[in-house]
């Protein structure tokens, strides 16, 4: 028989990867979330237990997948009951969170007799829902073993980075370098409107030369037509590139391209925009739109 799965954190990205692991014949066992009534709605839909408490999420589940906000959330689960009598328990986390905590959870969850897995997400809401995930994993190797046939549900492709932390520092690069790239092409079109040039034009142009990027592909057309309904927002924009400036405050290196792409989503935020998709940073550049 499949494991039950259960799921802490039924946003944008878990109530998909929920409904997806259902029609892959995973049993969803219970589904929790601070937000009551998106747990309550899932549930319905997948005709599981929406929980009320953590505990009853572990009692329910043999496997349990977390996907919360930040490390604030991540502490909060992990301490407010989800390691209760948790013992033989997987516990698969898909958060874009500071590397250490992830370190800290394998160390609870190994002493409450349970074993974790971080599974860092590359990728988006459409992905979520068709099982085409990349995923970046980092953990125990047996551990990843065990939890490798339900990953394979959920994604295209993945990679086993290494140790607990490691996969976490690798989400952090990736999107950095996303969010500088998405900044950069904020600034090129918004530069591209002031000189009256077309648009459309230049992103083709942009396409076939030295500034293409995946960026483009995803964000360059609804960056000209002020279309960001959120699949990435730039509240968690601003959130990651803060995870990768810390671990470059670690490290000694002074990255001055990702502290202004920083600045530029924190901008967005403190403006009432941090639950516009990443690609409203245009916002921020185009003349005549958001800017200040």
């Amino acid at each position: 028989m499949a494991e039950k799965i259960g799921f802490v954190g039924v946003g944008r990205m878990g109530s998909n990867m929920a409904r997806r692991l259902k029609e892959c014949g995973y049993p969803i066992a219970g589904v929790y979330d601070v937000n009551t009534a998106a747990a309550q709605s899932l549930a319905q839909e997948l005709g599981c237990e929406p929980c009320a408490d953590l505990r009853q999420v572990t009692k329910l589940s043999d496997v349990i997948i977390t996907v919360v906000s930040d490390d604030k959330a991540m502490k909060k689960i992990y301490t407010g009951g989800l390691l209760s009598r948790s013992k033989g328990k997987l516990f698969i986390n898909c958060a874009t969170i500071t590397p250490s905590v992830h370190v800290w959870v394998e160390g609870k969850a190994e002493k409450a007799g349970a074993q974790s897995l971080e599974a860092c997400m590359a990728s988006s809401i459409t992905q979520a829902r068709e099982g085409t995930l990349y995923l970046m994993l980092g953990g125990k190797p047996e551990v990843f073993e065990r939890a490798k046939p339900i990953l394979e549900k959920l994604s295209a492709s993945m990679r086993y980075v290494g140790p607990a932390g490691k996969a976490a520092e690798v989400k952090a690069l990736v999107n950095m370098v996303m969010n500088i790239n998405t900044a950069a092409l904020a600034e090129g079109l918004g530069l591209g409107a002031a000189l009256g040039l077309d648009l459309t034009m230049l992103r083709e142009v942009f396409s076939q030369t030295g500034a293409n990027s995946r960026v483009l592909q995803t964000d360059g057309e609804d960056m000209q037509n002020r279309e960001h309904s959120c699949f990435f927002s730039a509240a968690h924009a601003a959130k990651d590139s803060g995870i990768a400036l810390k671990l470059s405050k670690q490290a000694g290196l002074n990255l001055p391209l990702a502290a202004a792409t920083r600045k530029q989503y924190d901008r967005m935020v403190k403006e009432g925009l941090g639950e516009l998709d990443k690609s409203g940073i245009a916002e921020l550049t185009f003349t005549g739109r958001h800017q200040k």
